[in-house]
């Protein structure tokens, strides 16, 4: 009988040991988990996320969507159980109606240009050679304004009697009212929004850009001469999924993050003036003193943005390819 070498019999157990872990699943390297004294331990870690989950979007959430099914005591007395009342007023409302229109077209208007003005900015930024520095930090300043003092440095540009634009307008021939006829403060929400939000894509953009491969530019310069066929063919491509995130990030500015300009513009101004949804709540729930109609606004409104949230992350994703 001879002995077996013990090379032999290590490469057998090696064998043994690599069918073992393919046939019950177990990883080649064993993943080091962390492992914690007492039990309650990680809870502890996870405690104050939950917290701030719970007390800041749930709490809030479960209120509105119980008060929005009662009329509150304008002296704060009581309340009356009314039903869907305060929701049918809202969608039955012709003022409300017109306000969710002037969301949908402000919402769009807004991100299209920003989403474009901030490409086209990424787009030239990426080609300069000189005062490539200077040219991004005097784009991406803007972005260091808070939205209130952005909203007040449009109304100096907008002001009836020393704006800039103002006097733009009426060098042209036409008369800007800005806070008192509805489609100039309109065109000053507009104008103002976008301006705010390009720094931020111009940002995502820039980065995007930085990040094609230099042999992709190479090759697409040796497959196509016209720059904007290798704009739409190499690098929009390769910026969908920068595009796609902006596009979300830019729906949600739009709708929620251009309260603080709009009531810098509208406030203390004659009624008739353009307002987001977000902003309308705000006016019947504080100004107005109607909680009830406010809340169930709120929960419309909750509502759509979930709507909003399905649609593009189940169909328009679909369209955006990673890697």
């Amino acid at each position: 009988m001879t002995d077996t070498p013990l090379s032999v019999l290590e490469a057998e157990r090696s064998l043994m040991h690599r069918l073992r872990r393919w046939w019950t699943g177990t990883p080649a390297i064993p993943v080091k988990r962390v492992q914690f004294d007492r039990p309650l331990t990680p809870w502890l870690f996870v405690l104050p996320q939950m917290a701030v989950v719970v007390i800041f979007f749930y709490w809030p959430s479960v209120q509105a969507v119980t008060s929005s099914f009662y009329i509150e005591d304008p002296f704060g007395f009581g309340a009356t159980f009314v039903g869907t009342e305060n929701y049918r007023d809202a969608l039955s409302s012709r003022e409300y109606r017109n306000t969710a229109l002037f969301t949908a077209f402000f919402c769009g208007v807004v991100t299209v240009l920003a989403l474009s003005i901030g490409l086209l900015l990424a787009v030239k930024a990426d080609k300069v050679i000189r005062g490539a520095e200077s040219y991004k930090t005097l784009l991406i300043s803007v972005y260091a304004i808070a939205p209130p003092v952005a909203g007040l440095i449009g109304m100096m540009f907008f002001d009836m009697h020393i704006g800039p634009f103002t006097r733009l307008a009426e060098w042209l021939g036409y008369d800007l009212r800005v806070g008192i006829d509805y489609w100039d403060t309109a065109i000053a929400l507009i104008t103002i929004s976008v301006w705010k939000q390009i720094p931020y894509n111009f940002i995502f953009f820039l980065s995007g850009l930085q990040s094609v491969p230099g042999a992709v530019r190479e090759a697409a310069l040796i497959d196509a001469r016209s720059g904007w066929r290798r704009f739409c063919d190499v690098t929009l491509p390769l910026l969908a999924p920068t595009a796609f995130f902006l596009l979300i990030i830019n729906i949600t500015y739009t709708m929620f993050d251009t309260f603080p300009i709009i009531d810098v513009i509208v406030k203390d101004k004659p009624a008739n003036n353009p307002m987001t949804l977000v902003y309308k709540v705000y006016l019947d729930g504080f100004k107005g003193n109607d909680i009830g109609g406010s809340s169930a606004q709120s929960v419309i409104l909750m509502v759509v943005v979930a709507a909003l949230t399905v649609l593009q992350f189940r169909f328009l994703e679909r369209r955006v390819h990673y890697g």
